[in-house]
C-alpha cells in the first residue's frame, strides 16, 4: 500500500511569484519525513504539491515532477481527484464536517469518490478506519453524534480516520498538532508512529522536538531573503540533521538562533 514519493527539480508558482525553487527529494515507503524551517519558506506549499491541493489557489502551477512509485502525478490526463485519493491530507486545524455524524464524517470521502459499499462493508470500513486512528474505543457507542461534539484532539484523529478510509498510499500532515493541547499532541505523535507501518508519511511542523520524535528523515527549508522563493537547504536522517547538520543555517535554525 505504501509508496515512494520522488520530487525532482520542483518549482512552485502562484501566478508570477515563485514560492518554492528547485526542490529534489525522495520520501521512502513506510517512513516519516518532517519538513522544517521558518514561516514562509514554502514547506506547506511543497506539501500541498504532493497531492495537487495547491491547485485550489488560482494561477498556481508547478514545473518539475512529482512521482508516486514512478507515476507522474502531473502527467497528461492525470485526474487531481484520483491523486488526492492516493495521497490523503490532514490539515492544521481539525476540520470535521460539523453537521455530520462521526460515522458520516469518516465515510464522507468514500462517498465523495462514488464508492458504493454494502452496509456491512461500510460498518467494517468505519471500524477499521477509526481503529487505525486510535479512536474506535472512544467513539464506538456514539457514532451517530456530530463530529463537532468531540474534543479538538479527537476531531483531529477523526480527520485522520477520514483520510485512512479512502485507503490512500501516502498521508500528508500540515502542522497537525498546532491547535492541540500537549496530551492530544502526544496521542497524534503516537499515531504517526503507527501510521508509518502502512503508509508513507510527510509532516510539516514548527515544533523541533516533534520533528525529532516522529520522523525518520528531516528536510530543512529556508529563504535566501524576504520575497525570495523557499529552497531545500539540507536533507538527511533526523538523527544527523539534529545532531550534526552539514549546513550552518540548519544548525542555527535547530538551535533557535534564528527563525
Amino acid at each position: 500500500m505504501s509508496k515512494r514519493i520522488e520530487v525532482e527539480n520542483l518549482n512552485v508558482f502562484y501566478g508570477d511569484f515563485k514560492a518554492v525553487e528547485d526542490v529534489t527529494l525522495t520520501v521512502e515507503p513506510r517512513t516519516v519525513m518532517a519538513f522544517i524551517g521558518p514561516s514562509g519558506c514554502g514547506k506547506s506549499t511543497l506539501l500541498r504539491t504532493l497531492n495537487r491541493m495547491h491547485e485550489v489557489i488560482p494561477r498556481a502551477y508547478v514545473e518539475g515532477s512529482v512521482k508516486l512509485d514512478g507515476d507522474d502525478l502531473y502527467g497528461p490526463g492525470v485526474d487531481p481527484v484520483r491523486v488526492r485519493r492516493q495521497v490523503g491530507m490532514v490539515f492544521q486545524r481539525p476540520n470535521p464536517f460539523p453537521t455530520m455524524s462521526i460515522a458520516d464524517n469518516v465515510l464522507a470521502g468514500v462517498k465523495l469518490n462514488n464508492r458504493r459499499l454494502s452496509t456491512a462493508k461500510n460498518k467494517e470500513l468505519l471500524e477499521s478506519s477509526l481503529r487505525g486512528a486510535n479512536l474506535w474505543n472512544e467513539v464506538k457507542d456514539r457514532l451517530d453524534k456530530p463530529g463537532s461534539s468531540l474534543s479538538g484532539g479527537q476531531q483531529q484523529r477523526l480527520c485522520i480516520a477520514r483520510a485512512i478510509a479512502v485507503q490512500p498510499e501516502v498521508i500528508l500532515m500540515d502542522e497537525p498538532c498546532s491547535a492541540l493541547d500537549p496530551i492530544s499532541t502526544l496521542a497524534i505523535e503516537d499515531l504517526i508512529g503507527e501510521l508509518k507501518e502502512h503508509y508513507t508519511v510527510a509532516i510539516v511542523t514548527h515544533n523541533m522536538q516533534q520533528a525529532a520524535r516522529v520522523s525518520d528523515m528531516t528536510a530543512f527549508f529556508n529563504l535566501a531573503a524576504q520575497g525570495k522563493p523557499g529552497r531545500l537547504i539540507e536533507i538527511g536522517t533526523t538523527d544527523k540533521i539534529f545532531s550534526n547538520p552539514d549546513q550552518k543555517a540548519t544548525e542555527d535554525y535547530i538551535s533557535g538562533r534564528f527563525g
